[in-house]
């Protein structure tokens, strides 16, 4: 009996667990996953220090013309003390002398040889960087569990942080089957055609930050799929598609079946998609997907997406949604959860004009899904919608209402 989308998902996130943890440098840290939270060693700026090139001065100096008694540049360490009646000549970045309340950048004031005149008012603190006022010794910067970008690399660096512990990549293994179906570097035969889902689901894969294997087209005999099976059950997941719809003509099921698979579920109510199945050989996760290309695409979407996040450790592992309007006004024919691919530009969606799930050409066309209620037959234009991306991650810690009613 086919299972709904929100029973199959929940069981992806229980099958899924995240792979074991290494140590990288955050030099190779972008788009890896924090494995342990990291807290601050330093507080930034770690002393007070100029916010512009300018005078150090005191407050009750407003209007007054002042002697410059000397120059402090970045990185200058001698301690150095305010005079009365006299300013100093400071640099970005250079640290705060005893007594000093204000800096006035130096186009605000008036230059006369060493006779600097100030302006009538200044405002106590001005242009000066307080110790810690970024940065605290000892908060917590990032937690576990994050998905590293470009300015987390900044911080990092900014704590003196050479190496960090992330989550290994997700290992993907993906293999073909199936006499009718050649790869795309190989030649066709009669009533043969190119195999397009072990590509596509390689690149995803990819995309989504694992190490794919490739190991290879298994031919349709069931020892054959079993040792392609075996090959690949050092993989954290297993990626295959079709073999296990009604009336198939391969062994694909029976051979996961002989070599000790746990079924998590293997039909879904969703359309296209139906026959998806999910399980697990020991610690190995196998997810089989239809063999139709855009229904393969679209559950990947899904299923594989959910599990290769959940895989990799990150906090936000649940699928999300944006929310957009339709373009124009589309019908459909109600009774099962349907998936649809359009396009998304920023603030309205509009459905692929065709979208059968043989289909190649929709995938190129569309930048998102929508999985839209059983009970619904079509929305009016400017009717509001929730769409998955598929070109970029939409994810969060909570796992979300997908479906649009």
């Amino acid at each position: 009996m086919a299972i709904n989308v929100e029973e199959a998902l929940k069981l992806v996130y229980t099958f899924a667990s995240p792979t074991q943890s290494e140590i990288v440098p955050i030099e190779n840290a972008i788009h890896r996953v924090l494995c342990e939270a990291l807290t601050a060693r330093h507080s930034l700026p770690s002393f007070d220090n100029s916010a512009m090139d300018g005078y150090a001065v005191r407050v009750e100096d407003a209007g007054k013309t002042l002697k410059q008694s000397c120059v402090i540049f970045a990185g200058n360490g001698e301690e150095i003390r305010m005079v009365e009646d006299q300013c100093i000549r400071i640099m970005t970045g250079a640290k705060i002398p005893q007594g000093c309340e204000a800096i006035i950048p130096i186009e605000e004031v008036v230059v006369n040889g060493d006779q600097i005149t100030l302006p009538a008012a200044i405002k106590a603190s001005q242009h000066i960087r307080l110790k810690g006022e970024d940065i605290q010794a000892g908060m917590e910067l990032l937690m576990e569990g994050t998905l590293l970008h470009a300015h987390h690399i900044s911080l990092l660096a900014s704590q003196g942080v050479t190496h960090i512990k992330v989550y290994r990549r997700p290992r993907v293994a993906l293999f073909s089957s199936g006499n009718e179906l050649k790869m795309h570097y190989e030649t066709l035969g009669s009533n043969q055609l190119y195999n397009t889902n072990t590509p596509t689901f390689a690149a995803r894969a990819q995309e989504l930050g694992c190490d794919v294997i490739f190991t290879g087209t298994a031919s349709d005999s069931l020892e054959s799929i079993q040792e392609y099976i075996r090959r690949a059950l050092d993989a954290d997941l297993i990626i295959t598609s079709g073999g296990v719809s009604v009336g198939d003509a391969d062994f694909t099921k029976e051979a996961f079946t002989s070599l000790g698979f746990e079924s998590a579920f293997e039909s879904v109510d969703i359309k296209p998609g139906k026959p998806t199945t999910f399980g697990r050989i020991g610690t190995t996760l196998i997810l089989n997907l239809p063999g139709n290309p855009l229904a393969a695409a679209l559950c990947f979407e899904l299923f594989g997406q959910s599990a290769i996040l959940a895989l990799s450790g990150r906090k936000d592992k649940y699928l999300s949604t944006m929310t957009a309007s339709m373009r124009e006004p589309f019908k459909m024919k109600k009774g099962r959860r349907s998936l649809i691919p359009g396009w998304y530009d920023g603030a309205t969606f509009s459905p692929c004009e065709k979208f059968g799930p043989g289909m190649v050409l929709p995938l190129s066309l569309a930048n998102a899904i929508m999985m839209v209620d059983a009970s619904v037959e079509g929305f009016e234009a400017g009717s509001s919608v929730k769409i998955i991306p598929t070109r970029w991650c939409m994810s969060s810690e909570q796992q979300n209402a997908l479906i649009t009613y």
